[in-house]
């Protein structure tokens, strides 16, 4: 049955919401506008008149493509090459979706999308629909096509496995700036000793080149490791600027709701790292530098106003 222009109106009305939904869900942004767009499809060949609530209609829909994507995916992630990290999105893209609570703003921040690759397929997603979007239990129950006791104790255990991982209080905006500015300088003078002070004892740095771009498979862990492999990755050199093509612009930036670093060479984004940082130091750097994964940012990147680069790395 044909939708009306009604119909496709109020479709397009859902559709920040539910790309919003589906990227927590999937962290990419590209699978998520294609689960959009399936949803869409079924949109169309639905009647849509016997629809009642066309809003939890649609989410139960996309929800449930969703869970199908992420069964799959688990199965290509054992082949893919070195360590997966989401695909992360800069600031003020529409996909990031609501940010109004503290729970919308974590559930969309890059340390736990990654740790949302732990859990299950349910428990990601009663998770993200509770809480990132408040769906009461009773709904999230109808979603999933399970009893409302079960998906409150999902719930309670997607929560816990996500909160064992984030064990950190976060920092003031401005004073993890500092660190960050103050940690990438130092790297690319070609100090160590700095660096290390202003790691957690137990830094991580891991990367996702997909294949595609050179990227340590395992990551780097312990504050000497990660600040000898930050000073050998910002330090200057011929052969690395003949890699990239060109200079590398190092740009502080947000990225999926907190601290980023974008490495662009040009107008081509070539790298986005995101800093995750607590009162004890810089915990972790998350490094996107899979092309496939970085068109988006590319794209809005171009579109944005990113002022002067924090320095040039090489």
């Amino acid at each position: 049955m044909n939708p009306t222009v009604q119909d496709v109106d109020r479709f397009e009305a859902a559709r920040p919401r539910l790309e919003a939904i589906a990227y927590r869900l999937l962290g990419s942004a590209s699978e998520a506008e294609d689960a959009v767009q399936d949803t869409y499809l079924r949109w169309q060949a639905a009647d849509i008149r016997r629809i009642e609530v066309p809003e939890a209609w649609l989410t139960k829909v996309l929800t449930n493509l969703c869970l199908n994507q992420l069964t799959s995916a688990r199965a290509r992630r054992e082949t893919y090459v070195g360590a997966w990290l989401p695909e992360p999105l800069l600031g003020g893209d529409a996909m990031l979706g609501p940010a109004d609570t503290a729970e919308q703003r974590e559930s969309v921040s890059y340390a736990v999308l990654t740790l949302m690759e732990r859990l299950t397929p349910n428990e990601r997603a009663v998770y993200v629909l509770r809480e990132a979007f408040g769906h009461p239990h009773r709904e999230i129950a109808e979603i999933l096509d399970i009893g409302e006791a079960a998906a409150q104790q999902i719930y309670h255990r997607a929560r816990k496995h996500i909160a064992d991982g984030r064990t950190r209080a976060q920092v003031d905006e401005a004073a993890a700036r500092r660190v960050i500015e103050e940690f990438l300088l130092a790297a690319a003078g070609g100090r160590t000793e700095p660096l290390v002070e202003l790691l957690t004892a137990d830094a991580i740095s891991i990367g996702d080149g997909g294949g595609k771009v050179p990227a340590r498979a395992k990551a780097f862990e312990g504050a000497k490791a990660v600040a000898t492999f930050m000073r050998g990755l910002l330090k200057p050199g011929k052969a690395k600027t003949a890699m990239t093509g060109g200079s590398v612009d190092l740009y502080l930036t947000t990225a999926n709701g907190s601290h980023a670093v974008v490495a662009a060479v040009g107008g081509q984004v070539i790298g986005v790292m995101c800093v995750e940082v607590t009162p004890e130091g810089i915990a972790s750097f998350r490094n996107q530098v899979n092309p496939d994964k970085l068109e988006r940012a590319t794209r809005q990147w171009a579109a944005m106003d990113h002022g002067k680069p924090l320095l040039t790395a090489f």
